[in-house]
């Protein structure tokens, strides 16, 4: 369990029960569902045991088949996050489009668009030296050095060096004790850096005519 506030990170062993049980309906019938239950066994003194109780549409006839459930669960926040980003950052639900075709069609796009800036932000923590080609256009880290009054460098830089320049133009402070930039930050500046990185490869365009 990774640390948080007030505590340190710790390995948490569990005992995993399953069962198939019947729940009942609101139509005076049943519906069929798994109950996993995760507790854990042997935590430190004074701390509260981790327990999670799920319930799945999925049977489970095994440990491995439990433990893929459980995991799934933990994978929760990065899902969470996804639809935080779809609905706050990107608006989804203020589009107000005429018809289910349009919808869809609108969603596709911004659930990309979604996955990017969740993705930037995640790998930009866990990976921080990766280069910054693999998730920018040359256009857009230089855009992104460009619009906060910094030399673009020759080569693609690290790409939690461009996370945060990105972040910086959505309100990130990027102070020694702010932590790495939220998927807030991240959205606002990706939108700035996109509308300049266009602009540079429209003057190159024009500047071949």
């Amino acid at each position: 369990m990774p640390g948080r506030a007030g505590q340190k990170a710790r390995e948490v062993r569990q005992q995993i029960w399953a069962k198939r049980v019947e729940l009942p309906d609101r139509a005076k019938g049943t519906v069929s569902a798994t109950c996993v239950i995760a507790r854990e066994i042997d935590a430190p003194a004074g701390v509260a045991p981790v327990e999670w109780r799920l319930l799945s549409n999925r049977e489970v006839a095994d440990f491995d088949q439990a433990v893929q459930l459980i995991d799934w669960y933990r994978a929760r926040w990065e899902v969470e996050m996804f639809f935080h980003v779809l609905k706050n950052g990107c608006r989804v639900e203020a589009l107000q489009l005429s018809s289910i075709d349009r919808i869809e069609r609108a969603l596709a796009l911004f659930m990309v668009l979604a996955w990017r800036i969740a993705r930037l932000m995640r790998l930009g923590r866990t990976c921080p030296d990766l280069d910054a080609g693999l998730m920018f256009e040359p256009d857009e880290w230089r855009a992104a050095f460009i619009l906060n009054r910094k030399a673009p460098p020759s080569a693609a830089p690290r790409l939690n060096e461009v996370v945060q320049l990105v972040a910086m133009l959505g309100g990130f402070l990027a102070r020694k004790g702010d932590g790495e930039p939220g998927v807030k930050t991240i959205w606002q500046g990706l939108q700035r850096v996109m509308d300049f990185a266009a602009g540079i490869r429209y003057a190159r365009e024009i500047g071949h005519e």
